[in-house]
């Protein structure tokens, strides 16, 4: 069955509610690779609500986790086999509070049709306020490439454009490490497609084994950006942006290049062993 354009465009969830707390904030750092190193004081402000006069901190990219695009995926026509995750743009009205009651607005912002060999590009955008007082929190987009469902009839393009990586050299390197059993801890954030965990699965969608949720690697190159350039305060960061260019294994050594630009920091990963891009053009906007 191809995709029924004006059937997803038409996709809206307004006003749904959303609770969370400690214990997801915590999780979601634990499932992205804080507290590796328990000597690690820095990261541990952000799994541990009961040091002695310090708040919990929040990573930012726990946004994309409170979001909901669910509905989109599921729609008529939409091959969830061959579906990956393409690229995730972040926008933060304010940092995160260690727990909250939300609303959120979910659209079907666009779907763009690449062609019957090339697959179509299914954009969806959700923003999130704080519940008390109706406040602007935050705005996720994701670009989710359907590999199996283009030449369905709609337009190609102009499809969001990805931000350029510098031409100089990086002004900073640094190696990231994934856990071996990481997908299966992200996966209790809410993302339980069995790509991830399950290896006849994952080889029926072409992979050698299960891959990492893109949103993991995302999560990591946020740690990346908090530890390196923000000295772990979270509170600096405004916006997130990042393009995925090839899937993570769990366990793979990850080696990130970091620009600075003023408030604009710009950063790619590959893979540590193979020297293959797995994250490129991200950007990262920071407070002043």
């Amino acid at each position: 069955m191809p995709l029924d354009y004006e059937r997803l465009c038409a996709i809206a969830h307004s006003g749904e509610t959303c609770r969370y707390n400690d214990k997801d904030a915590i999780l979601y750092a634990l499932s992205t690779g804080f507290a590796g190193d328990p000597a690690n004081a820095a990261e541990m402000e952000y799994v541990c609500e009961c040091l002695e006069g310090r708040a919990l901190k929040t990573v930012p990219t726990l946004a994309t986790v409170l979001v909901r695009t669910a509905g989109a995926i599921d729609a008529p026509g939409i091959n969830r086999t061959l579906l990956v995750h393409g690229e995730q743009r972040l926008r933060l009205e304010r940092p995160l509070p260690a727990q909250a009651d939300l609303l959120a607005d979910t659209r079907v912002a666009d779907v763009f049709d690449k062609g019957k060999d090339k697959g179509a590009l299914l954009v969806v955008e959700t923003a999130l306020r704080l519940r008390d007082g109706d406040v602007p929190l935050a705005t996720s987009t994701t670009s989710l490439f359907l590999r199996g469902d283009g030449g369905f009839g709609g337009a190609a393009g102009p499809a969001p454009q990805p931000h350029p990586i510098p031409e100089r050299a990086p002004d900073l390197r640094a190696i990231l490490h994934s856990q071996a059993n990481q997908a299966l801890l992200y996966r209790l954030n809410g993302d339980r497609n069995p790509l991830h965990v399950d290896a006849d699965f994952a080889r029926r969608a072409g992979f050698k084994a299960p891959i990492l949720h893109g949103l993991c690697s995302y999560g990591i190159a946020c740690r990346g950006v908090l530890q390196h350039v923000c000295d772990y305060d979270h509170r600096r960061i405004r916006a997130f942006d990042a393009r995925f260019a090839a899937p993570v294994f769990a366990g793979d050594a990850l080696a990130m290049e970091f620009w600075r630009d003023g408030t604009i920091v710009s950063f790619r990963l590959r893979r540590e062993e193979s020297g293959e891009m797995v994250i490129n053009n991200g950007k990262c906007i920071l407070r002043d």
